[in-house]
This record gives structure tokens, C-alpha cells and sequence, in this order.
């Protein structure tokens, strides 16, 4: 099938294309659910008395526990399928909902949150599930749809919740509940329609399954090495937020004369975090080990047999700074709108445009960013592509830097939609490469590279809780740049993978 006939069939409802849509939704679904806080900060901070310093630290913890279960996900995927997955995602996602909905302290409230992390894992699994239906030549594009419709849930949550709030459910103290709840329901009632309607892959494919579960199988002594350097962003991350609820991170940074405030844990608990995170990461290291002992203790691996972690890191780096980035901007754009006063505001108000559109058009600019990526990559080559749209989103963050209250709003609109078509065309080259590097595997791959993109936004709202909004720009600005070099490193696809059966029967599958 070509793409011209994929693009024709896009509303077909049957073969790959059922395919594609279902499990876009089911994405949509997570990440409707993930970011239906958006819209309630107000509401919530005022049910709830919190602290602009809490609302901060619930942002933050909203992205922390998908990073390890980003990881854990991609290898359930991988041994388990893409469709009992998500069926099993999707059902956990809706109590998780139900849990943060009926939150009435603060610290019940972070929790929820903080296992609502979990739910962005989902992205994952469908990684898997299109790249075992549809060919190399066509992964960037099916990927990038994917990617791309699934994130604007949060667009669509971001627009849409605040009215279903008022007028569907009276606008009332608790009516923001109702309507983060109701996003619930949706989750558990597709969670069963998705189980009952896909497959894991099309009649007579085979579903490869690695041959070792409980860490990446890796095909070097310099890759294993290479796995455990990679592993320690991802649990550093996890104790630079543990130290910023703390009391000595909470209160970094505040004004003179500020009263201080106590952290949401003690430093005792956050030492008990810490010996924890190094814990599990010798816990991951001593598996890791495990799973390669044979490689490591034996002959170098057959060369048609390897592929090259480094690719894994590159793409890691990669979505980083562009899924880590869109990440933390869709968590603050909607109150950057309401606090900033630009040129033309109150006229676009008056003529009842909503600031939650404003904030959630960055998101929504996925829907053609991210399968632009994919088609851009699947025509051009997967390098060179994501080189220069990476650059490109760069420059559109540098450029975002440089806005002050001075500027029109629609100029200001402008260069955010602008500056997201890079950054989501960027991210879906990244995901057009990672179902080329090793099959069997994509599921974990997928988890790593994807569980990276938490880090970046852990990283960059960790910035953004301490920086001015201009500064956060500009770090994400070089965060990219950085990627921009790593870039250059990344090797083009070519030829085949080669993948080994459970009786030990050598299969290759065309890159072409």
C-alpha cells in the first residue's frame, strides 16, 4: 500500500487504517484524561487552598512517574501485546481519573497526580501496535498520526473541559470533578471496545517477543555500558523532584521577607527517596546485567545480529527536548495567557474566543506537525530531516523568548503554532526511526526513548519553576540546539533487520 493510498483510506475504518484510528484514540483518551487539570487551575486552587508554589510542585509530580513507567510498559508490551496493553492502560487511567477527582487535601491531591504520571505511559504501547501493522516505508507516516491526533487530547481537554464544566454540569463548586471524571468514563468504556476490537497483528504475521524479559537486550559490551551511563538521567530526575518538595527546594528562590513554607515531604523521607532511587538503579543495573550475561561472557555477537544502542540514545536526547519540551509548555500556557496582557487581548475576548484556546494551540498544531515529521522522514531519510527540524525548533523557541506584553496576541499565537509544527515534526521523525532499530524490541525501545521525554519535562519544569518564563524559552532553546549536535551522530536506516524466531530461525525484515 502507498502512502497516496494510506492517505486515501485514512477514513476507511478497516484493515491498518482501523488500526491506526483506534489506537490513536486510545492515546487521545490518555492523554484527555493526563492533562484534564489544565483548564481547573483556578477552580482547584480555590477548593483545595493551595499555594502557587503547590500548583507548581502538582505540575511537576504530574510528569515524574512516567518515567520509570514508560520503561516497565515497554517491556509488559513487548511480552504481553499492544492490545491486552492498552486494554489493561486504558481501565487503569480511568481509576486513576476517579481517584484525582475526589482529591480534598493537597497531599491526597499530589498523590493522585503523581500516579496519574502512569497514564502517559500508554504512548508506549501503540508505538508497538503500528509498527507491527504497518511496512518500514510508512512508519513515519502512521507514527506521526498517531502521535500526532493522540496529543491533542490535551488540546481538546485543555478547550473544551471548562465548557462541559459549566454548562453540562452547572458550573458549581464541584462541577470541575464531574467533568475530570467524566473523561473516567470514556477511558473505562474504550478500554473494553479496544479489547474486544484489535488484534496484534494482521493474519500470519509473526509477533516477535524478545527472548529475555525484565531489561533491554543489548548486542555489544560497549552498548551495556552505554545502557547503564543513559539509565542514570532517568533516576537523577526522579531526585532532583524528590529535593524539590522538600522544604529546602520549596523554598529556593523565594522573595525576601517571604515566609517560608514546609515541604510536602520531610528531608528524613526525601534521604529514605534517595537511598531508594539508588536502590532501584542497581536493582535495574544487576538485571540489565542479567538478561546480557551470555553476550557479555561470550564471543562478539554476529554483526548482522547487532544493532546500535547509540541509535536508542540519539533518539533518547531527541525526544527529550521535543516531547520533554511540549510537555511542560501545555502545562503552563493557559495561565501564561491569562497573566500576560498582550496587544489585542480584551478584543479577542470580547468576541468570545476563550484563553484555554489560546494555551491549547500549541498542542493542537500536532494533529499536522507530527504526521508531517513522519511523511517528511519517509521520504527525505530518517536523519537529515530530524537535523533540520530540530534547528528549526530552536530558533522558534529563541524566538518565543524575545515575546514581551508589547507584542499583538495574534503575532504571539502565530509563533507558538509555528514554533510546535518544528518541535511535533521533530518528535515524529524521532518515532519514525524508533520501530527500524530492532523489532523484537521496539516496545522497550520505545519505553526508553519515551520515558526521556518525561525527563525533559521534568528537567524543564523544574526550570520553569524557578526562571521567568522568557528564561524557560530560552533554556529549552539550548536543550534542542544540544539535540541539534546529537543529531548529526544518528546513523540512517538501511538494508534490513534481522530478527531471530524462538526455534532459531533467522528472519529479516525489509527497511526499505
Amino acid at each position: 500500500m502507498s502512502q497516496s493510498t494510506l492517505k486515501s483510506s485514512f477514513l476507511s475504518f478497516t484493515g491498518r487504517a482501523k488500526v491506526l484510528h483506534m489506537t490513536w484514540f486510545a492515546f487521545f483518551v490518555t492523554f484527555l484524561v493526563w492533562f484534564s487539570h489544565v483548564p481547573f487551575k483556578d477552580e482547584i486552587i480555590a477548593a483545595l487552598n493551595l499555594q502557587p508554589h503547590e500548583w507548581k510542585i502538582i505540575l511537576i509530580l504530574n510528569v515524574a512517574l512516567t518515567i520509570p513507567a514508560r520503561i516497565v510498559t515497554g517491556m509488559l508490551v513487548d511480552k504481553y501485546g499492544p492490545r491486552k496493553s492498552y486494554a489493561a492502560m486504558l481501565l487503569a487511567t480511568a481509576f486513576l481519573c476517579f481517584f484525582f477527582a475526589v482529591a480534598q487535601s493537597f497531599e491526597v491531591l499530589a498523590l493522585a497526580k503523581f500516579l496519574m504520571g502512569f497514564v502517559g505511559a500508554g504512548f508506549v504501547i501503540g508505538i508497538r501496535m503500528i509498527s507491527e501493522w504497518f511496512p518500514a516505508k510508512q512508519l513515519g507516516l502512521a507514527e506521526g498520526i498517531y502521535k500526532g491526533m493522540g496529543n491533542v487530547g490535551s488540546a481538546v481537554g485543555a478547550a473544551t473541559l471548562g465548557f462541559v464544566a459549566a454548562h453540562v454540569f452547572g458550573d458549581g463548586e464541584n462541577a470541575w470533578r464531574y467533568a475530570i471524571a467524566s473523561t473516567g468514563v470514556i477511558a473505562l468504556i474504550y478500554s473494553v471496545f479496544y479489547y474486544r476490537e484489535m488484534t496484534d497483528t494482521p493474519a500470519g504475521s509473526t509477533y516477535f517477543r524478545p527472548n529475555k524479559s525484565g531489561g533491554l537486550e543489548l548486542t555489544s559490551k560497549r552498548d551495556f555500558i552505554f545502557c547503564l551511563l543513559i539509565n542514570i538521567p532517568m533516576v537523577g530526575s526522579l531526585a532532583a523532584l524528590t529535593w524539590r518538595v522538600t522544604e529546602a527546594g520549596i523554598n529556593v528562590g523565594l522573595e525576601p521577607g517571604a515566609e517560608a513554607v514546609s515541604g510536602l515531604i520531610s528531608n528524613t523521607t526525601s534521604y529514605i527517596i534517595y537511598a531508594l532511587l539508588l536502590a532501584l538503579y542497581m536493582y535495574q543495573a544487576r538485571v540489565l546485567f542479567s538478561v546480557n550475561k551470555s553476550m557479555l561472557q561470550s564471543a562478539p555477537m554476529d554483526q548482522a545480529l547487532q544493532y546500535k544502542f547509540k541509535q536508542v540514545a540519539i533518539l533518547s536526547v531527541g525526544y527529550a527536548v521535543t516531547f520533554g519540551a511540549e510537555l511542560a509548555v501545555i502545562s503552563m500556557l493557559v495561565d501564561y495567557f491569562k497573566t500576560m496582557n498582550f496587544g489585542g487581548k480584551e478584543t479577542w475576548l470580547a468576541a468570545g474566543m476563550s484563553v484555554s484556546i489560546f494555551g491549547a494551540s500549541f498542542a493542537a498544531v500536532d494533529v499536522l506537525s507530527c504526521p508531517s515529521g513522519g511523511i517528511i522522514s519517509d521520504k527525505f531519510g530518517r536523519k537529515k530531516p530530524l537535523v533540520i527540524l530540530l534547528t528549526g525548533a530552536a530558533i522558534g523557541f529563541f524566538v518565543m523568548s524575545q515575546i514581551t506584553e508589547s507584542w499583538h496576541l495574534s503575532l504571539v499565537v502565530m509563533s507558538m503554532m509555528v514554533c510546535s509544527f518544528f518541535l511535533g515534526s521533530a518528535a515524529g521523525c524521532v518515532f519514525a526511526v524508533v520501530p527500524l532499530v530492532k523489532r523484537k524490541l521496539t516496545g522497550q525501545i520505545a519505553g526508553t526513548v519515551g520515558a526521556y521525554g518525561n525527563v525533559g519535562a521534568v528537567v524543564f519544569l523544574l526550570v520553569f519553576s524557578f526562571v521567568s518564563t522568557s528564561t524557560f524559552f530560552f533554556v529549552i532553546a539550548c536543550g534542542i540546539s544540544f539535540a541539534v549536535l546529537c543529531a548529526l551522530f544518528l546513523d540512517e536506516p538501511q538494508g534490513h533487520m534481522t530478527e531471530v524466531l524462538a526455534d532459531g530461525t533467522i528472519q529479516k525484515i525489509d527497511l526499505s
